[in-house]
C-alpha cells in the first residue's frame, strides 16, 4: 500500500486554505487505496537548526535538539509520497516549512557527490536509501492571495532543487492563485470551490494510481476559479470591511 505524509506547514492549521486543498487532495489518494496522513506542522514543536553539524559528526544522522523532528523525520523516510504543503509567503514557503525543512539535514552527510548533471551535493546518509525501501517522490500544494499562477515560480524552483538534495524528484505541483476563495462565505462562489475540490480529489486519485498527473487536470488545476477583476473585487470589499470593522 502506498504511504503518503503530507507536511502542512499553513501557522492557520486547519483554518487555512492550504490545509482544504490538502485534505481533499488525500481523500482521493486515499479513495485510491494509498494510506495517508496529513501533519500539521503548526501544531508540533519544531525548533531552528542550530547550524552545529553534530547530526553529520558527533551523533552520526541524529540531531542533538529534542522535539519532534526526530519522530517526523522517520515519517518522511517511511513514506513513498511526502507532501510538502504551504502558503505563498513573499514567494516562498512559510517560516514553519522552512525551519522543518532546515532540520532535515540529518538525512544527509557533509561529503560531496556529483548528480546526474554533474552537479556537486551532499551524499545521503547511509542508511537512509539503503535501509528503507523507497526516497520518497514529492507532491507540492501551495495556494496564494494573488490572483495570478505565475507567482508560483520561485517556488517551483525552490522545490526542485530541495527534491534534489533530498535525492528525490517532485512529481506534481498543484498551486491555486486566488486561495482565499476557498474559504469565502459567498454562496456564488460555492459551485466554483466544489468543482476545484473535485479536481483536487481527482489529482490524488492520479497520482496513486499512475505517480503522475494527466495533462488534463493539470490544465484544470491551474484554471482561474474565477477571473481576475471579479476576485480583485471581491478581496478589497472584504479588506475594506475588516479595516472598516477595526475602526468602530
Amino acid at each position: 500500500m502506498l504511504k503518503i505524509t503530507a507536511f502542512n506547514g499553513s501557522p492557520k492549521g486547519k483554518k487555512s486554505a492550504t490545509h482544504i486543498m490538502v485534505e481533499e487532495f488525500l481523500a482521493g489518494a486515499s479513495q485510491a487505496g494509498a494510506e495517508v496522513e496529513n501533519i500539521l506542522l503548526a501544531k508540533r514543536k519544531i525548533k531552528h537548526c542550530l547550524g552545529c553539524f553534530s547530526c553529520w559528526t558527533k551523533h552520526l544522522g541524529k540531531c542533538v535538539i529534542k522535539d519532534d523532528m526526530a519522530d517526523l523525520l522517520v515519517k518522511l523516510k517511511n513514506s513513498d509520497i511526502v507532501v510538502f504543503a504551504t502558503p505563498l509567503y513573499i514567494d516562498n514557503v512559510s517560516g514553519i516549512l522552512k525551519v522543518f525543512m532546515d532540520r532535515s539535514i540529518p538525512l544527509g552527510t557533509p561529503y560531496f557527490e556529483k548528480d546526474e548533471q554533474g552537479e556537486y551535493r551532499h551524499g545521503d546518509r547511509e542508511g537512509y536509501s539503503a535501509s528503507f525501501e523507497r526516497v520518497p517522490k514529492l507532491v507540492i500544494i501551495s495556494n496564494a492571495g494573488f490572483p495570478e499562477q505565475s507567482h508560483f515560480q520561485v517556488l517551483s524552483l525552490l522545490m526542485k532543487r530541495v527534491a534534489r538534495n533530498l535525492h528525490s524528484e517532485v512529481i506534481a505541483e498543484i498551486y491555486r492563485g486566488q486561495g482565499p476563495f476557498l474559504l469565502a462565505p459567498v454562496k456564488e462562489l460555492l459551485p466554483v470551490i466544489e468543482k476545484y475540490k473535485t479536481l483536487l480529489r481527482q489529482a490524488g486519485h492520479e497520482l496513486v494510481t499512475d505517480l503522475r498527473l494527466t495533462g488534463d487536470t493539470k490544465k484544470a488545476l491551474n484554471e482561474p476559479l474565477v477571473p481576475h477583476d471579479m476576485y480583485i473585487y471581491h478581496v478589497t470589499k472584504y479588506w475594506d470591511y475588516a479595516i472598516k470593522s477595526n475602526d468602530r
